[in-house]
């Protein structure tokens, strides 16, 4: 069994391979939500524009377009105007849906949350303000607040963390070991007799 110090320095490998999940998903999704609610603005804007001409200057307005443009008829100019209007009206409703479909906002908020809190957790548990048991619920409750975030594939944990052994390999006793003789090193002495006091004498002598 794993002492309460092993189990720490677990629950502790555990939460910072979460957080690296959570900090990889902020960091590819909240670019992207930035620059879809900035387009969208955008978008909204450049509608008011193309109407706010016509609405306030009326056929004055059309009538200066149309001699600046060198147009046949002024009613193009108000063609125009409202086919680039309903363009980038359709746009940007469909970016507003597209995000509020995929709830990026409320998704941003949570993973930002949970980091915070997880880095907190981790704190607790470094200086030992925090219980073992108690950690791991913080953990478990803190991960289920963000179920959207896909786990990261984490290297093995370095050294001064315990990693729990593969499933099975508990009571495994350790493979036998044979022991093998050195070979005869070399020397013109054979070996010597069995008898007490016996000697050979080296050949060539």
């Amino acid at each position: 069994m794993a002492d309460d110090s092993d189990l720490r320095r677990d629950l502790l490998w555990r939460i910072d391979a979460r957080r690296a999940s959570v900090q990889a998903f902020l960091r590819y999704h909240r670019p992207r939500t930035r620059r879809r609610a900035t387009v969208t603005v955008v978008l909204t804007s450049l509608a008011a524009v193309f109407t706010a001409g016509p609405a306030f200057g009326g056929q004055p307005f059309a009538e200066s377009v149309q001699d600046v443009l060198g147009l046949a008829s002024d009613a193009t100019v108000w063609q125009v105007l409202c086919l680039l209007a309903l363009l980038v009206s359709v746009a940007a409703a469909v970016l507003t849906n597209i995000g509020k479909s995929q709830e990026d906002v409320a998704r941003l908020a949570s993973a930002e949350a949970a980091n915070a809190e997880l880095e907190g957790l981790a704190s607790l548990l470094r200086f030992g303000h925090l219980t073992v048991e108690d950690g791991a619920k913080l953990y478990q409750q803190y991960s289920v607040t963000i179920p959207f975030v896909d786990d990261q594939p984490t290297p093995a944990p370095h050294a001064g963390y315990y990693a729990p052994p593969p499933p099975g390999s508990h009571g495994a006793p350790p493979p036998p070991r044979s022991y093998t003789p050195p070979p005869p090193g070399p020397g013109p002495y054979p070996p010597a007799a069995s008898g007490p006091g016996s000697y050979h004498r080296p050949p060539g002598r």
